[in-house]
C-alpha cells in the first residue's frame, strides 16, 4: 500500500496548479508515494477591501496552512516564495525550492486594447512595483487591486482599470501568457524576492528525502540571497524593497532596491560574490543601501544614484 502525502494549498486556481506541479514531481520520482492536495481559504484570500500592508502583510496567506501543518492535517505546504514572510518558525522550515520560472513582471491590457488608456488607473497593489513604474509611466495613476489573478483580470476587462501589472510566472502557469502585452526586464522593474520560485514547507525533524524531486540548487541559493537582503531591511513590511539574484557558475549577482518610507528616498544597488556566500552578499548590499539612503543629504524624496559594489567580496 502506498504511503500518502498531503499537500496543503490555498484554494485559488493558481495555488492548486502550483501544488499539482509539486505533487506530480514527487510522484514521478517516488512511485511508492501517493500525493493528495488539501485546499483551504486563507485570511489573505478573505480580506479583499484593503491592501496587505494595512491588514498584516503576507503572513495572512500562510497562517491557515501553517496551522494545518502543525496539526498534522497536512505534510507539506506549497507557496509562491514571494508571498512567504521573511520570518518563519523554526518548527516549519522551507525545505525545497523549485526551478525558477520567468522572474519578470508584465503589463496586461484589457482584451482588445493595444495601449494604456491613461484616463483610467493602472491596477497595482505593490509599492515595489509602483515606485519603479512611476519612472516608466510618469503620467499614470495607480490604484490598488486585490483578489486572485482571474478576479483581477475580470476587473480589468470590466473597465475598472487601464492595465494591470502582474508576475509573468503566475500568468504562464495559468495558461494565460497570451494576455501579456509587455514584459518588463529586471533592469526596468526589479522583481520581488523569490518571484518565480515555489517553496515547499514542512515540519522540522521529519524525513523529506522525497523532496529531492522538487529541489533546485540555483533557485535555493538565489532565494537565500534575496531573502537575506530583504530580511536585513526589516522584512519589507512597510518600506518598498526588491531583490533579484542571478547565478552564473560559482558566482551570484544581486541587484536590490530599498526605499526609506519616511523620506521617499530610494536607491538601487548591485553586488557580486561567491555563490557559497549568498546570505552574506544579500546582507552586505542591504546594509550598504540602508546606510546610503538614510544618510543622504537630499532634501526631497526620489531616486538617488545607483551604487555598485562589484568585485568586492562580502
Amino acid at each position: 500500500m502506498k504511503k500518502t502525502i498531503i499537500i496543503g494549498s490555498r484554494e485559488s486556481k493558481l495555488a492548486v496548479i502550483q501544488a499539482e506541479m509539486v505533487k506530480q514531481a514527487i510522484e514521478r520520482e517516488n512511485p511508492g508515494l501517493s500525493v493528495s492536495i488539501l485546499t483551504m481559504k486563507t485570511t489573505g484570500d478573505k480580506i479583499l477591501d484593503r491592501t496587505l500592508d494595512k491588514v498584516g502583510g503576507k503572513g495572512l496567506f500562510v497562517k491557515e496552512l501553517d496551522r494545518a501543518l502543525l496539526e498534522k492535517r497536512s505534510d507539506l505546504s506549497v507557496h509562491s516564495l514571494k508571498d512567504v514572510p521573511m520570518e518563519i518558525s523554526d518548527d516549519l522550515p522551507l525545505l525545497a525550492f523549485s526551478e525558477r520560472a520567468d522572474v519578470r513582471d508584465v503589463l496586461v491590457l484589457p482584451e482588445g486594447a493595444r495601449e494604456i488608456d491613461f484616463s483610467k488607473p493602472i491596477g497595482c497593489s505593490s509599492s515595489r512595483r509602483i515606485l519603479q513604474l512611476k519612472e516608466l509611466y510618469p503620467q499614470a495613476d495607480f490604484r490598488p487591486v486585490r483578489g486572485n489573478v482571474l478576479t483581477r483580470l475580470q476587473k480589468l476587462d470590466g473597465g475598472e482599470y487601464s492595465a494591470l501589472v502582474l508576475a509573468a510566472a503566475g500568468l504562464m502557469r495559468l495558461g494565460l501568457a497570451a494576455r501579456i502585452s509587455r514584459y518588463f526586464s529586471p533592469e526596468e522593474i526589479i522583481p520581488a524576492a523569490g518571484q518565480g520560485i515555489l517553496a515547499v514547507q514542512g515540519r522540522a525533524g521529519e524525513d523529506y528525502g522525497y523532496l529531492e524531486a522538487v529541489s533546485d540548487t540555483e533557485a535555493r541559493d538565489a532565494a537565500l540571497c534575496e531573502r537575506a537582503f530583504v530580511r536585513a531591511l526589516g522584512g519589507g513590511c512597510s518600506s518598498p524593497t526588491a531583490a533579484y539574484a542571478r547565478i552564473e557558475g560559482g558566482r551570484i549577482f544581486l541587484t536590490g532596491l530599498y526605499c526609506e518610507e519616511s523620506s521617499a528616498r530610494w536607491r538601487r544597488g548591485s553586488v557580486s560574490g561567491a555563490r557559497t556566500e549568498a546570505v552574506k552578499i544579500g546582507q552586505r548590499l542591504a546594509e550598504c543601501l540602508f546606510q546610503s539612503v538614510c544618510s543622504s543629504e537630499a532634501e526631497k524624496g526620489g531616486r538617488l544614484a545607483d551604487i555598485c559594489l562589484e568585485g568586492k567580496e562580502p
